[in-house]
């Protein structure tokens, strides 16, 4: 039996699954132990390394390395000083860790709760590519195919954290090469369990202002306090940031994180310049700073060459950084990742094991396939050509929006990403006018103050242009220009 889902390969991806005859077949015939290809086993013995490697760290802290100049490794850092309470405290699961065990070669397993692979439906996979992706289909086979259905390391399948280390090492070229990677159900997954490994009730978060609202929304019940650093036309400002730090009255209660949405800001629409990230990580590095850098718009910068990242000026691996495949290839599939020092991964590592244990091995072994037949490379020429969309949807928004908006509105141009930050002239707070009456013009925006770590009132909304047609772009800004004209009047 086949199913099919999706629509005609010029729409979407069509999926095909095709469904075990009869349902309950052998064991061998569903997949073979013995056969594992050199790749998987080579992957594997990867993943065992990092899982037992996680397993042994419990809250220990290495000695740091003092009078000496040489590049500071994991083991030469201690960042137990930087770890909440409860992180500190989180061991490893008794039963994830003999995970990646399972798949040793002559190992019979009588410990996990596995179900068998047996009595699953599916049998295999194949999914049709878009022409402008490559065309053809792509077949997953039944033994990855039952891979992907059972549990799974808590990092990620292997070969997809393998491929994953190999794309940031060839893009980032991070100063260090034995950083760690953990998959989750979307960067913001990975994102959200860093800051409670990092933030207890009370702490001081240094954070851009505006800020993305979906972090504010954790933030603000875990009870730290927000330490904010306005961003202008070039982002993050180094100088406000430096002089913070440095006029904070208690040294204990210094902030000891700083969270950033780099390139393409949310909502802002603004990436911070080159200078300006070495300055800032200078600064850091002075203060002792953990950096989180959430780029899940790092690949839709209009500008050529791509800036380097924190991550890539890590010398000394004080960089978290968090990658998304939602913009780029999927929001559905829920995939995203973090690199960064090992210390710092395996206590989002042991976080999972006891929350959602692991992401979806599906969507994983979808994406993996997918970027293995593309490669590297064929995987930047795919995010070159969704950035050439975006470019032209923010092109046609720019010229509605001097069409409409002149005169009643500000803005500056966004080098990166999906929105406009737009500060309508004339309005003191945005809130009721975006609230009430932009939705009884069947317009949808969002009020500024949502972003602002603090509560404030702004005359600042965001809009956003990846989705509606240019036409539909022009309606909506000629409404909000009638809007904004409406209210000044008064």
């Amino acid at each position: 039996m086949t199913l099919y889902l999706g629509r005609a390969a010029t729409e979407a991806p069509r999926l095909s699954l095709r469904l075990h005859r009869p349902l309950l077949a052998t064991a061998t015939q569903l997949i073979s132990r013995r056969s594992q290809s050199s790749r998987q086993a080579i992957c594997s013995s990867r993943m065992i390394t990092q899982t037992n490697d996680v397993a042994s760290a419990g809250v220990r802290g290495a000695a740091t390395v003092s009078g000496s100049n040489k590049q500071p490794s994991s083991g030469d850092r201690d960042y137990s000083k930087f770890f909440t309470e409860r992180s500190a405290a989180r061991q490893p699961s008794a039963i994830r860790t003999l995970q990646p065990l399972m798949t040793l070669p002559g190992m019979i397993s009588l410990g996990g709760g596995n179900p068998n692979t047996v009595t699953f439906p599916f049998q295999d996979l194949t999914f049709t590519l878009k022409p402008e992706a490559g065309g053809g289909e792509v077949r997953v086979g039944a033994e990855d195919v039952q891979k992907a259905l059972q549990y799974s390391p808590t990092n990620g399948l292997p070969e997809f954290v393998a491929w994953l280390k190999d794309l940031q090492t060839t893009v980032h070229q991070p100063p260090y090469q034995d950083y760690h990677i953990c998959v989750g159900n979307g960067s913001q997954d990975v994102l959200t369990k860093a800051f409670e490994m990092l933030l207890d009730k009370g702490d001081s978060l240094l954070i851009e202002a505006p800020a993305y609202v979906g972090s504010l929304a954790f933030l603000k019940p875990l009870g730290c306090k927000f330490v904010e650093i306005p961003v202008d036309a070039q982002g993050l400002d180094p100088e406000k940031l430096e002089s913070t730090l440095r006029e904070w009255k208690d040294p204990s209660t210094r902030p000891k994180v700083l969270y950033t949405v780099p390139t393409g800001g949310n909502p802002t629409g603004i990436s911070t310049s080159t200078e300006r990230k070495r300055r800032i990580y200078d600064i850091a590095k002075q203060y002792d700073i953990i950096i989180l850098e959430d780029d899940p718009y790092y690949y839709l910068q209009f500008q050529t060459p791509r800036a380097p990242t924190y991550f890539s000026l890590d010398t000394d691996r004080r960089v978290l950084r968090f990658d998304s495949l939602s913009k780029i290839l999927s929001a559905g599939m829920r995939l995203g990742w973090v690199s960064g020092p090992k210390p710092l991964v395996d206590r989002i590592v042991l976080h999972g094991q006891t929350t959602l244990l692991h992401p979806s091995g599906v969507s994983q072994m979808l994406a993996y396939q997918l970027l293995n037949v593309w490669g590297v490379e064929g995987f930047l020429q795919h995010t070159e050509r969704v950035t050439e969309f975006y470019r032209e949807r923010r092109d046609a928004f720019l010229g509605s929006a001097e069409r409409w908006l002149k005169g009643c509105a500000e803005w500056s141009v966004p080098d990166a990403g999906m929105f406009f930050w737009i500060k309508l002239l004339g309005i003191s707070d945005s809130s009721d006018l975006i609230r009430t009456k932009a939705k009884e013009k069947k317009v949808l925006l969002v009020p500024g103050h949502e972003f602002f770590p603090n509560p404030r009132k702004t005359p600042y909304v965001r809009a956003s242009y990846s989705t509606s047609d240019p036409a539909d772009m022009d309606e909506a800004l000629k409404r909000l220009a009638e809007l904004v004209r409406d209210e000044t009047r008064k």
